[in-house]
């Protein structure tokens, strides 16, 4: 688990990084060349070497052990950070980039130039962004083989959001260059400043679709997503195999920080154990749990009345 962490603190590290030195060579860029592309890239650069920081802090914050006040621990406070990133994303880089657009739409404001230099900071920033994008999707992999999953799989479930948003972020950033060099370009070779206007505006709303995406899956994971269904199945497979449980009436999981999940099994048990025994039974299932599935950090049960005739069942 250390291990990975450090992982996700070196993606975004090197993500902002690349976010800084790139959004310092897009403003100067954009301002010489009036580019309203560039200015809108720029601002989108800024956007995400902020968002980086709060991911930082989010990595460090819910590293915090669990307290009185926090017995399940502060893993889901990840999730509140990267949610105020996606919030970056679609108000630092989205909202000015339509803005932006508009404006220059209606008023050209001025001549523009500086083609070449405009074509260099594009090219520099692709490979810095390329660089970041790599690092992120090389981790996401490494994760999808750890447990077993298909990239995409990966990239939608899972419980670190701090590399799933690099990812994004950088493959809008990557998109976003692209959309600029097009405007740019078709400026140049047209004389009509619209295309540099639609460039812009275009990158706005790819923002707004990637922090709209970011959004929703932090709210999700923030309100209390289940586990992995296959983590599901194995845990009531397992629960089931046992001679004394009668059946699994309910499980129910939650994720409640990164490789974090919380379970709770509703039993029927058979109506001959003693209290004693319910007991046994409950720290072997818990034991057998949480070494076959080591997500599972909290694993409670509870059983039906008939079990616990002969005494109180207990709940861990």
């Amino acid at each position: 688990m250390a291990a990975q962490e450090d992982e996700s603190t070196l993606t975004v590290i090197v993500a902002l990084s690349a976010n800084f030195s790139i959004a310092v060579a897009k403003a100067i860029a954009g301002v010489l060349s009036g580019s309203a592309a560039m200015l809108s890239e720029a601002a989108h650069s800024v956007a995400d070497t902020t968002n980086q920081g709060l991911l930082l802090i989010a990595v460090h914050r819910s590293n915090r052990p669990a307290d009185e006040k926090h017995p399940f621990g502060y893993g889901r406070e990840r999730y509140f950070w990267a949610l105020l990133a996606a919030v970056g994303i679609f108000v630092g880089g989205g909202v000015f980039a339509v803005l932006q657009g508009v404006r220059e739409l209606i008023d050209p404001g001025g001549e523009h130039g500086h083609y070449v230099l405009t074509y260099i900071v594009l090219g520099v920033s692709f490979l810095l962004e390329g660089t970041s994008w790599t690092q992120a999707t090389r981790q996401l992999r490494a994760d999808a083989k750890r447990r077993s999953r298909s990239f995409r799989d990966q990239l939608w479930r899972t419980t670190d959001p701090a590399t799933t948003t690099v990812f994004f972020e950088d493959t809008a950033a990557l998109g976003g260059l692209m959309l600029a060099g097009l405007g740019v370009g078709l400026h140049q070779a047209t004389g009509h400043h619209q295309w540099d206007s639609i460039a812009s505006i275009s990158i706005g709303l790819l923002l707004t679709v990637v922090a709209f995406l970011l959004g929703k899956e932090n709210r999700s994971l923030i309100v209390g997503e289940a586990a992995d269904p296959r983590l599901q199945r194995a845990v009531t497979e397992l629960l089931s195999s046992y001679e004394e449980v009668t059946s699994v009436d309910e499980l129910l999981t939650m994720v409640t920080g990164r490789g974090e999940v919380f379970v709770a099994a509703h039993l029927d048990l058979e109506d001959t154990l003693t209290a004693a025994e319910v007991e046994a039974l409950a720290r072997r299932m818990e034991h057998d749990v949480k070494e076959q599935q080591p997500f599972v950090k909290h694993f409670f049960l509870d059983v039906t009345a008939d079990s616990a005739r002969s005494g109180p069942a207990p709940t861990r």
